[in-house]
């Protein structure tokens, strides 16, 4: 089969080579998928330079997030067939034509949910669910900031605060995506970041401020946040996209009573597995009832993985940057 293979760690993807490999063979509790559709996020390009968390021994095949078909099954495996439509994966190997992954990594694709769609849904929404179900108890007519609103994690959280009844202001440095977020998912407000936007959501929420902030940013847009959320609100912390770890004045916190949430969608349900089922199983009826839109922005197929990684780096993207095995 062809896989994309990371054979060394190395900046601007050196160590990342197209080539053919043996197809794997699925072991207990394991299921062999037929890939149509292989999502790319930042975990994907920072395990190419060993800067992610988990760092898997070389040599391996990046991608977490898989969608495709059942081609074969390991001993013991139970609920799947031969040919079944499924969606998930694991920490590496999606970027194939085949991967093997266990058995409870995998669900039933939704049939509203193309392929890529559905390969692109799972680590965004369950993102965006953890941190305004769990973390900040987003109520009906608050007012939600999103900032990175044209990326993944960003889109799902405007996406999924809309269907929460939510108030939401959607935050980019670029008016180009800002116009597409408001075109396609309708938020109360968009503002630009580049100038400064802490006047502006307050003129847009009438001196009250955003009673909840996602921010996947880091950097001057939580310096810029702090001054703009409401009494009593909850910062959401859940990257650092601009490179810079930001500091929080206390003060801050302590005059105008707001919390600094951390959010890690995955750990959070390894924490509280019962909960991290019930959180897996929300996200996925929203998508087999239709409620959300998660967006493909671009599929490219394996050859062309460079541009798919570059035009994730580069933030060109508005949703989800797809690889597609099956394109040639």
């Amino acid at each position: 089969m062809r896989a994309l293979v990371v054979e060394a760690l190395a900046a601007d993807y050196a160590g990342c080579v197209l080539k053919e490999i043996a197809t794997p063979e699925p072991g207990p509790g394991q299921i062999r998928v037929r890939v149509r559709a292989a999502a790319v996020n930042f975990p994907d390009l920072l395990q190419t330079r060993g800067e992610y968390q988990h760092k898997p021994a070389l040599p391996f095949i990046p991608g977490l997030e898989i969608a495709g078909e059942v081609e074969a099954l390991g001993e013991g495996v139970e609920g799947f067939r031969v040919g079944e439509a499924v969606v998930g994966g694991a920490m590496i190997g999606g970027m194939s034509e085949f991967a093997v992954t266990p058995a409870a990594g995998l669900r039933h694709k939704p049939q509203r949910l193309s392929f890529s769609q559905a390969a692109g849904y799972g680590t965004a929404y369950i993102t965006a669910y953890v941190a305004l179900v769990r973390r900040a108890r987003l109520e009906p007519g608050e007012w939600v900031l999103v900032h990175g609103a044209a990326g993944g994690v960003g889109l799902a959280a405007v996406d999924l605060a809309k269907v929460l009844g939510a108030r939401v202001i959607a935050a980019s440095a670029s008016d180009a995506k800002l116009a597409v977020v408001a075109a396609e998912y309708a938020p109360e407000a968009t503002v630009n970041v580049s100038g400064g936007f802490r006047e502006r959501v307050k003129e847009i929420t009438g001196g009250h401020g955003a009673d909840v902030i996602y921010d996947p940013v880091g950097g001057d847009v939580f310096d810029e946040s702090v001054r703009c959320i409401a009494f009593d609100g909850r910062l959401l912390s859940i990257g650092f996209t601009s490179g810079r770890l930001p500091v929080l004045p206390v003060n801050m916190a302590l005059i105008k009573g707001f919390s600094l949430m951390g959010v890690r969608a995955g750990e959070y349900g390894r924490q509280f597995p019962e909960k991290g089922r019930e959180n897996q199983a929300a996200i996925w009826k929203l998508a087999e009832d239709g409620l959300v839109k998660p967006r493909v922005d671009a599929e490219y197929p394996l050859a062309e993985w460079r541009a798919a990684f570059e035009s994730l780096a580069d933030r060109k993207v508005i949703g989800k940057t797809i690889i597609r095995p099956d394109l040639f």
